[in-house]
């Protein structure tokens, strides 16, 4: 649980937590603000009036212009899986600082190019421009949460790193829905009305640009890299104390080792933790179950409701700027309940719990979502105002955002990031973020699609896919909930089953440290790995720091 409170790992001297900390990991998480609009503004754009005369889509039939509207919003989630999978040479080789650097002045090129198109253009600038503005929000989505990771004191490491969530769902709500809303109202129709939405991602953009500029290099990077002298200005910088304190000194010395244990694990280079991971049958299928959460999350609908929410509210009913109005009130909740599992459920009810809970509440709101459409066919029947059948609807759509935002919507980022050892997190979760792009990339590019040929029909294989997700997580993936990550491997382990790995793993762990078993543990770096027992005596054994390890790559 993120609180105010700190739980320090050592006595800590109080200049450690200094507006320089907080100012860097808030330059890095910028980047989410950069993702949640983009994420949120480009569905209610295409949608309005203007944009479609702009571009001749006004003149398409309904099957066209659903081929054309997720091709601009597809060609986004592409170029995010492939910077999701570029962000690991790039921060490997450039680094957090440079890498971030390079992803915002890439997406500000991105974004020039679809503010430059208008009907002499056509539609071609606008894909090119969407695809880098994909590539680098892949490449942000890798970097920052890691960036973050590695300058943040341990006592508000999990503070620090919530800001990346938060920033995602400010990006999503306040500008990606509420600016559209905001220029239907007062923007006559035109090119102007359009371009602001497009032309507001400069701003986010251009901020990451100069924050950037004003970061400090990661030290963990820079040691990673043997330039300890750098690495050593860089932690006194951040830490607000002088080189020769004991408390630098220490970190410095642990980072050292730290970096030389994993290489003894991996291997040297950036090879090492592909050629781990790829060789380990378990690792790859804890990867493969890791990716699959991304499907899972993807099967719940949300992107499908993120890119095409007008088209969702306009088969309940809701038409015009009444529409846009619905989306940002579906933003602000989904912001809410991201902020209460941030804050409380995720580390309170555990993983398994929030991801049951969501799948069967959801399932219920998308039924009678569609049960709703079938009977009253609200398409069909176009009124002014919403019926009290239509706004049931919307009821028990604002009751899916709530059994979805603090439940699917971080957790798989949540569970992708603790089953991995250390030493290949960076790889795994590069792969992770790509998953996620991939599988929103192909929900993004047949939505509409489905709704033209399926109708009602949508929201009943959506429900249904959240109902067979509830045996596939039963039977399958195991409680991680306040296991330390030095257990991890236990959860996996040939004596237990997923749905009680859980309790058997933490007997064993209270017992451990009952007979104080769990310290020596460590200290001979002894853990399962595969099988074999391996060194693992830098793994990060503390409770309290891998709670906040789990925030690594939040959503």
């Amino acid at each position: 649980m993120v609180s105010l409170s700190r739980v320090e790992d050592r006595p800590t001297p109080p200049q450690v937590y200094n507006w320089r900390v907080y100012f860097n990991a808030f330059a890095a998480t910028f980047a989410a603000v950069m993702i949640g609009y983009d994420s949120a503004f480009i569905g209610t754009s295409i949608s309005l009036a203007s944009f479609k005369e702009e571009f001749g889509l006004d003149t398409l039939s309904t099957t066209e212009f659903n081929f054309t509207s997720a091709n601009i919003v597809s060609t986004f989630q592409a170029g995010c899986f492939f910077g999701a999978l570029f962000g690991y040479p790039i921060g490997y080789f450039l680094g957090r600082k440079y890498g971030l650097l390079f992803s915002s002045l890439v997406f500000n090129v991105g974004a020039a190019l679809q503010i430059a198109a208008s009907s002499k253009t056509g539609l071609g600038i606008i894909y090119g421009g969407r695809v880098l503005c994909g590539l680098a929000i892949g490449i942000a989505s890798n970097l920052a949460p890691i960036y973050v990771a590695e300058i943040a004191p341990p006592a508000i490491r999990g503070r620090l790193i919530g800001l990346y969530e938060f920033c995602w769902q400010i990006g999503g709500v306040v500008e990606g829905f509420w600016i559209n809303y905001g220029v239907t109202l007062h923007i006559p129709a035109g090119h102007k009305q359009w371009l602001i939405a497009f032309a507001v991602q400069l701003i986010p953009g251009g901020l990451l640009t100069i924050g950037s500029l004003l970061m400090t290099e990661s030290p963990r990077w820079l040691m990673s890299r043997d330039r300890e002298e750098d690495a050593l200005r860089s932690l006194t910088y951040l830490r607000h104390l002088p080189r020769d304190a004991d408390y630098v000194q220490e970190e410095l010395f642990e980072t050292r080792e730290a970096i030389k244990h994993e290489r003894s694990l991996a291997g040297a280079g950036f090879f090492g933790p592909l050629r781990t991971v790829f060789s380990s049958p378990k690792l790859m299928g804890r990867l493969a179950l890791a990716s699959s959460l991304f499907a899972w999350q993807n099967a719940t609908g949300i992107n499908a409701i993120n890119y095409y929410s007008p088209t969702i509210f306009k088969s309940v009913g809701v038409t015009g700027s009444s529409s846009l109005l619905t989306t940002g009130v579906y933003g602000l909740i989904k912001m809410t309940g991201a902020v209460v599992w941030l804050m409380y459920l995720i580390d309170t009810l555990g993983r398994r719990k929030l991801f049951f809970g969501g799948s069967l509440g959801g399932a219920v709101c998308m039924y009678y979502i569609g049960a709703y459409i079938a009977i009253a066919k609200p398409a069909q029947h176009p009124t002014k105002t919403l019926s009290p059948g239509g706004k049931s609807a919307i009821a028990f759509f604002y009751l899916w955002t709530v059994f979805y935002s603090p439940t699917w919507n971080g957790t798989p980022w949540v569970v992708s990031a603790e089953f991995f050892p250390q030493h290949v997190r960076t790889f795994t979760s590069a792969c992770s973020a790509a998953s996620n792009w991939l599988y929103t990339f192909i929900i993004a590019r047949f939505t509409p699609q489905m709704f033209q040929t399926m109708g009602y029909g949508v929201y009943l294989f959506f429900a249904s896919l959240m109902i067979c997700s509830i045996p596939f997580i039963f039977f399958l993936l195991p409680e991680t909930k306040r296991v330390p990550l030095e257990y991890m491997d236990d959860l996996f382990g040939a004596d237990v089953k997923p749905w009680n790995a859980h309790q058997i793993v933490m007997e064993r762990v209270a017992k451990d440290h009952s007979n104080g078993v769990s310290k020596n543990r460590a200290e001979r770096g002894l853990a399962r790995d595969d099988g074999e027992e391996v060194d693992t005596s830098k793994e990060s054994n503390d409770g309290e720091k891998g709670a906040e390890d789990r925030f690594e790559h939040t959503r």
